[in-house]
């Protein structure tokens, strides 16, 4: 996708100015514990047409999920996607091996009808599960409505949306009307067809949710700050609605200078050419990524957070060339894995992953956890 590049710490700078700050209230003493300790799982997105897991195997997602339990030593996985049986069957994959699951139903530039319909097809499923496995389902609504969804911010696609953003001028105010209406649509479609927790994926400096629909605040968080009190001072407004904290993204990708980049480092592949290109200033850097995902799981872990997912565990269609590094795809990648495929040219072929440096990273991590009885 060729997107105008926009650092999202633009995007508060823009909600800083065009709408009124929440109050705030004293963060409690943090209880030190992150109880839900995940990674993101991608079922298949269709981004513009396309569908991010263009290779759909059920045997490739169990074992996947094996991985994410026993080898990543995560307790909670958050399953997001456009399809409403891969999601329900991830799920179920995921329950079987004890994990806490959350859903995320994902649309990308779908009308706002068929959103509702995708997420009440998702919740009576999601509640199914619920009612079947001795394991937490948690709903998740959707995700980042203002950029994702048409109707809210004026543009028909994301990058016409973003590119507004980015112009400035706009009645934020307004936008949050629109934005909020369809989200207290979206959290009424859910609690008719689900009884568990519901949380939704805020960007959290955009979007200024109101947190009373829902039981659990949940958010997309890629801000950067070489302080850890800049990102406690962040996020503490979150904290006035005295609810569950849940972290459904966060990360970097995997070159020198991404974790300043956050959710925008994506943005650094040329597509002028047609071809997928990583420009030559960027340099793969897996150290760099390892670090600032521990740096933040140790960030929300201070804070006293119900969870974190990173985002995300494996990502097939950005795949790794070591030897071409150009089109190193993975290099603008989030991605824990690093994927191999057997035809390079082929998105739907067979692959294999290998753990970068921030698998190993977050297993120690979490593993630590659990032997400290966290």
């Amino acid at each position: 996708m060729n997107i105008p590049a926009i650092n999202r710490a633009q995007f508060l700078g823009l909600v800083a100015a065009a709408s009124v700050a929440g109050t705030t209230t004293a963060a409690a003493t943090p209880a030190r514990k992150l109880e839900l300790r995940g990674t993101a799982y991608d079922t298949g997105t269709g981004y513009l047409g396309d569908d991010s897991r263009a290779l759909w195997r059920t045997s490739i997602m169990r074992g996947e999920i094996h991985a994410i339990r026993h080898r990543l030593h995560a307790n909670w996985v958050s399953i997001y996607g456009s399809d409403v049986h891969r999601l329900i069957d991830t799920a179920t994959a995921a329950l079987e091996e004890g994990l806490t699951v959350s859903i995320q139903p994902r649309s990308f530039d779908e009308p706002q009808a068929d959103e509702q319909e995708l997420l009440r097809k998702v919740a009576v499923e999601a509640e199914r599960l619920r009612r079947r496995y001795d394991r937490e389902v948690i709903l998740a609504i959707g995700c980042e409505f203002m950029l994702f969804t048409p109707g809210i911010v004026p543009g028909a696609t994301f990058d016409e949306r973003v590119a507004y953003l980015t112009k400035g001028g706009f009645d934020m105010t307004e936008l949050q009307r629109k934005f909020r209406a369809f989200t207290a649509r979206m959290v009424k479609v859910a609690r008719s067809n689900f009884k568990g927790r519901i949380t939704y994926g805020a960007a959290s400096d955009l979007e200024q949710v109101d947190w009373s629909l829902f039981d659990i605040v949940g958010l997309d968080y890629y801000s950067y700050h070489r302080n850890r009190a800049d990102h406690t001072k962040e996020l503490a407004p979150f904290r006035r609605w005295r609810k569950p904290i849940l972290i459904l993204e966060f990360g970097c990708c995997t070159f020198t200078g991404a974790a300043e980049l956050g959710g925008m480092g994506w943005d650094i592949v040329d597509y002028s050419s047609g071809v997928p290109v990583i420009p030559p200033q960027y340099t793969r850097d897996e150290q760099e990524q390892a670090d600032h995902l521990v740096n933040m799981l140790e960030v929300f872990t201070a804070e006293g957070f119900l969870g974190a997912s990173n985002y995300t565990f494996i990502s097939p269609d950005a795949p790794h060339r070591p030897h071409d590094r150009p089109h190193d795809e993975d290099i603008a990648a989030y991605s824990l894995c690093k994927v191999f495929r057997y035809d390079d040219a082929d998105p739907a072929s067979r692959y294999r992953w290998l753990p970068k440096k921030s698998f190993d990273a977050v297993s120690r991590y979490y593993r630590n956890c659990d032997s400290l009885g966290r």
